[in-house]
């Protein structure tokens, strides 16, 4: 029986039947680009053999590898059997001849430049396009979006919240129009069809939904649509840095962004940099990125060009806030949270603060706040309070910190001992694709990075403690696939978005003291972006016992296969409940939470959304307005069916579940 993937189906525990062949490390099938364990190698099902050899394969379920004894050119002969490339190292040479710098940073890469004679809308540019829209390398979307779709939509405000079927339907500014169509985005995705009317309304929003769902858009195209009707009116002046006298020091501008982005990671900040160098394209307004590892000289030469949407991790932020002639918020009209809660986890409350509410930031009535983010623990919850209008919608995309089902999650256990040649067996003899391996310290990402390298596979590896030209080598070679095999830290984990991204391996798995499941979660999050397919696998121990029983609840939660050394840990009766502060706002203190709105009665709603389907937002009154799939808008009162629709078609599990890749 093969799936979607071309694979082998595993039996009962993710395992393979046991063959007469002798015993093997791993079974890959022929057009297989999945990874499968032979059963007497784990806690499966053994065809026959003595008890005692039954007994002791329950003992220890480990899969168990021999070191391999071969020569660099043995290794390098099976790497390229095995269909890898070949191995490329980061030119130190050219790195410090350059004097430990370069002027090919991803922080300056090319912007539309705006000239005063373009009147409303600015010309193409077609070698500029190509860059940004050309690419065979930016994300596209996949095919299995109804996994998605078919999760709860729960919106909870103080009025009803209605939805956009596609983007021509949402009253976007034409600019932006035409570079959504540019990008090849079709139509909106779930997150994106609910927080795009109510951020063209200037309302604040809060957006909690799964990884690879769309976040990014469900901002970015909102509020650059808002702003390019009113670029003339509230942008300042600019340079023009396409004269032949322009001079960056003698010309030389204070930025006065109308938005300002903060993000928890260097990779993210690029990356949301380069989607909005689509969307600015052929208008006046111009977006930079500043984070930690970028020069400043560099940061202030492209500041000094004149700066409307401002991408910043936060310490860097801060900073520039603290240089009054080269930054000023108080042109400000929006301010965003990306991955909010992981800012919150990693102690930035005190950079976030200053940030939101520090400096010359612009207080009118018309300063929005939006926050997005995975989870929404009790820290997030306090400072939406803090500072968002009391009357902000919070918009939930199924569980908070949930995985999605294009996710294929297989663990295996293996000793600690055994962990590296058990990664690169499966490496070997899986199909070669853009791979993360992820690891718990930086020590030992160099080390399996040395490891996999000196065995012909072409690896790379970023974490906190390589230069940023280093980290971004590595990151500019993984997208292109040059190196297809990238080991990170957690530095990597939030927000990486990367075409072609097949396989995830936790070589290390999350401890629960530092980001337990919802690490988990994020990291094999980097693969199946927006409809795509993806495997991840992780390797298990005893080490891992923390972990165990919210890992359990991940597979069953996704339907995948508990392996049997986790069996045990199955609820009898199948359901999985998750206990959280996610929502437990009427516990709190104040009673302004997103259940009951201040002075007034509750308008809290639930909206169950399957397959792109219909949507109930109860209203103090108890009215309901459901919105169709593709039809028009349909009121309810008092709960009547709302007659819900599913894409893919019908079925036991919602229609776009039946038809998916699983």
């Amino acid at each position: 029986m093969s799936d979607d993937w071309g694979t082998t189906a595993p039996t009962e525990g993710g395992q393979q039947p046991v063959t007469s062949e002798p015993s093997a490390t791993t079974h890959q099938s022929t057009n297989s680009n999945d990874w499968d364990k032979t059963s007497d190698n784990e806690a499966g099902e053994v065809q026959d053999g003595d008890a005692q050899a039954d007994a002791d394969t329950a003992a220890n379920p480990s899969l168990k590898f021999e070191a391999l004894t071969l020569g660099k050119d043995e290794f390098l002969e099976k790497a390229r059997a095995a269909g890898w490339s070949e191995t490329t190292a980061f030119d130190y040479t050219e790195f410090q001849r350059q004097g430990g710098s370069s002027a090919d940073w991803q922080g300056t890469a090319a912007v539309y430049e705006w000239k005063d004679e373009y009147g409303d809308v600015g010309p193409s540019i077609p070698e500029l396009e190509i860059v940004l829209f050309g690419g065979h390398h930016q994300m596209r979307r996949g095919e299995h979006m109804g996994n998605f779709a078919t999760a709860t939509i729960t919106i909870h405000g103080p009025e009803t919240l209605k939805r956009i079927k596609s983007f021509e339907d949402a009253g976007l500014h034409p600019v932006v129009l035409e570079n959504i169509k540019l990008a090849g985005y079709v139509e909106p995705t779930p997150i994106q069809s609910y927080c795009i009317p109510p951020i063209l309304e200037g309302k604040d929003i809060v957006a909690v939904a799964q990884t690879g769902s769309g976040k990014t858009g469900a901002y970015m195209i909102p509020v650059l649509s808002r702003l390019m009707g009113k670029a003339k009116k509230l942008a300042a002046p600019k340079p023009n840095t396409t004269a032949p006298d322009y001079n960056p020091r003698l010309h030389k501008v204070k930025a006065e962004p109308l938005v300002v982005i903060v993000v928890p990671a260097r990779e993210l900040a690029i990356q949301i940099f380069d989607e909005a160098r689509r969307m600015c394209y052929r208008s006046m307004l111009r977006p930079c990125v500043t984070y930690g590892g970028l020069p400043m000289d560099v940061v202030l030469e492209e500041l000094g060009k004149g700066c409307d949407l401002l991408i910043a991790t936060p310490g860097r932020l801060c900073a520039l806030m603290d240089k009054p002639h080269v930054l000023t918020m108080s042109r400000v009209k929006y301010t965003i949270l990306d991955e909010a809660d992981e800012m919150l986890h990693s102690d930035w409350e005190a950079e976030l603060n200053k940030i939101m509410a520090g400096g010359d930031t612009n207080e009118d009535a018309d300063h929005v706040y939006l926050m997005y983010s995975a989870t929404f623990p009790k820290q997030a919850r306090q400072m939406a309070r803090r500072y968002m209008a009391q009357d902000y919608t919070r918009i939930r995309l199924g569980r908070s910190g949930a995985a999605h089902k294009n996710i294929r999650q297989h663990i295996l256990y293996v000793d600690q001992d055994q962990k590296r040649e058990c990664l690169y067996d499966l490496l070997v003899n899986s199909k070669p694709g853009r791979t993360m391996v992820f690891c718990n310290s930086k020590r030992d990402a160099d080390l399996i990075d040395d490891f996999l390298y000196n065995r012909g596979l072409p690896s790379t590896s970023i974490h906190s403690d390589r230069n940023q030209r280093e980290r971004e080598s590595a990151i500019r070679a993984f997208r292109a696939g040059r190196v297809p095999i990238l080991v990170a830290t957690g530095v990597s984990a939030r927000g990486l978005d990367v075409a072609g991204l097949a396989y995830v391996i936790n070589y290390d798995l999350p401890s629960a003291m530092y980001g337990g499941i919802d690490a988990y979660i994020h990291r094999i999050g980097r693969t199946a972006r927006i409809g795509h397919p993806g495997l991840a696998t992780s390797f298990y121990n005893e080490r891992n016992e923390d972990l165990a029983q919210d890992l359990v609840k991940v597979l069953i939660e996704c339907e995948c296969e508990v392996p049997n050394f986790l069996a045990h840990l199955i609820p009898e009766d199948g359901k999985v409940e998750w206990e959280d502060d996610t929502d437990d706002e009427d516990n709190e203190s104040n009673g302004d939470g997103f259940n009951q709105q201040p002075g007034g009665a509750n308008t809290s709603g639930g909206a169950a959304e399957g397959a792109w389907g219909s949507v109930a937002q109860a209203g103090g009154d108890g009215g309901v307005v459901v919105d169709n799939a593709w039809g028009t808008a349909a009121a309810a009162q008092n709960g009547e069916d709302s007659g819900g629709f599913t894409a893919d078609g019908a079925g036991p599990n919602g229609g776009a579940a039946a038809a998916s890749a699983w």
